[in-house]
């Protein structure tokens, strides 16, 4: 398997889980454990913030010690392990502390991979859309075997499927993987622990272009987490939610399988203008217009709000950072774009929700109208 191939089907087998676990737990933790909106909010909410703080500290530290590959493999064991232990537990406080040990380990599986990813297109040449457009395949698959799974067999199937796909995640992870991720690479370079994150911090560029991860990626926290609920309560049949939310994977595939040949010549801060901008289109369609068809339609704005800004920060890191810096980006992005930011807003949207649910997707332009205010004042005068 060349490296190109196996980068997709990491992508791949990650990402069927992903799209398991981010569109569906909180419906699953409502509907068939039996929490409130509120308390499920809690408990995703918590399992974000310790997701934050593991990707942040706990995943740099692996890279210091073991090479990606043995990360990867390690990760996806534990997880199947937490996995199964959800099946006995019920209770409010169970599934709070359950959440919050899965969640320290789980989440790290996607930062390595994306680490690889950008090391790899260092090392490799190899192409990162192509292969990141077979986890929007993975997520997409997963949709539409959970959304005909519940309507079969109503919301157990979520579990247990999400035993199966991790199952299939430590399997792939124990076979031949690329020669450059079998080393250690913060070690070649680093000589003392938190030099990375001192190096990167002192970078005005980077720090601006986190910021805006941060905001633009944590808008999606209401999409993720209530996206399901919204169109239960729109008495949507759960056959039909699967394909719905399948509508933005399918235009993040075309994206992500495009993105390097169209995107080539697109200054990074120009990305995140259009996905500022299109994120805030979204949410507003979202809550002016609370009806099936009009989701549907926002659903074409996925590929803008998450995939232009997803984009923009990994050619951000893949052009501008050395090798031995990666893996603290990646941890950076991981822990406060795609954890702390989302945690915090989900605790917010969840608020919101229970006092009208279209307003939990209207709260999130609290995020991307400041994006787009820091992209115009700041574009001229720092090189991103």
């Amino acid at each position: 398997m060349n490296n190109q191939r196996w980068l997709s089907v990491s992508f791949l087998a990650f990402f069927f889980t992903w799209g398991i676990f981010l569109p569906y737990w909180t419906g699953w933790l409502t509907i068939e454990k039996g929490l409130s909106v509120t308390q499920a909010s809690v408990v995703m909410g918590a399992g974000m913030i310790v997701r934050s703080f593991s990707t942040f500290l706990l995943f740099p530290y692996l890279t210091k010690r073991m090479s990606l590959i043995r990360i990867m493999k390690w990760l996806s064991f534990i997880s199947l392990v937490l996995t199964v232990i959800y099946i006995p537990s019920s209770s409010f406080i169970a599934l709070l502390i359950i959440t919050m040990v899965f969640s320290t380990f789980y989440p790290i599986i996607l930062p390595t991979v994306e680490s690889g990813a950008s090391i790899l297109m260092q090392t490799d040449r190899i192409h990162y859309g192509r292969s990141r457009s077979f986890g929007s395949i993975g997520y997409t698959v997963a949709l539409l075997i959970v959304g005909a799974a519940t309507a079969i067999w109503d919301e157990r199937a979520i579990l247990y499927l999400m035993i199966l796909g991790l199952m299939a995640t430590t399997l792939f992870s124990t076979r031949p993987a690329p020669v450059s991720l079998k080393k250690e690479p913060l070690k070649i370079n680093s000589t003392k622990r938190g030099t990375e994150f001192k190096e990167l911090i002192s970078s005005k560029p980077f720090v601006i272009v986190l910021i805006l991860a941060i905001l633009l990626q944590g808008a999606h926290a209401s999409y993720y987490n209530y996206g399901y609920i919204f169109l239960d309560d729109l008495n949507v049949n759960s056959f039909y939610i699967g394909i719905i939310l399948n509508v933005a994977v399918l235009l993040e595939i075309v994206f992500f399988t495009q993105a390097d040949r169209f995107l080539a010549n697109v200054k990074v801060s120009t990305m995140f203008l259009i996905a500022g901008i299109g994120s805030t289109v979204r949410w507003i369609l979202i809550f002016l217009f609370p009806f099936t068809s009009v989701f549907i339609a926002s659903q074409l704005l996925h590929a803008v709000s998450f995939g232009v800004a997803h984009f923009a920060f990994i050619r951000f890191i893949s052009d501008k950072l050395p090798s031995n810096l990666i893996p603290a980006a990646q941890g950076m992005y991981a822990a406060f774009a795609m954890s702390l930011s989302i945690a915090i807003l989900t605790f917010i949207g969840g608020r919101l929700y229970d006092i009208s649910p279209q307003l939990a997707f209207l709260g999130m332009i609290s995020c991307t109208i400041p994006a787009i205010i820091i992209v115009l004042t700041t574009r001229k005068h720092f090189s991103y």
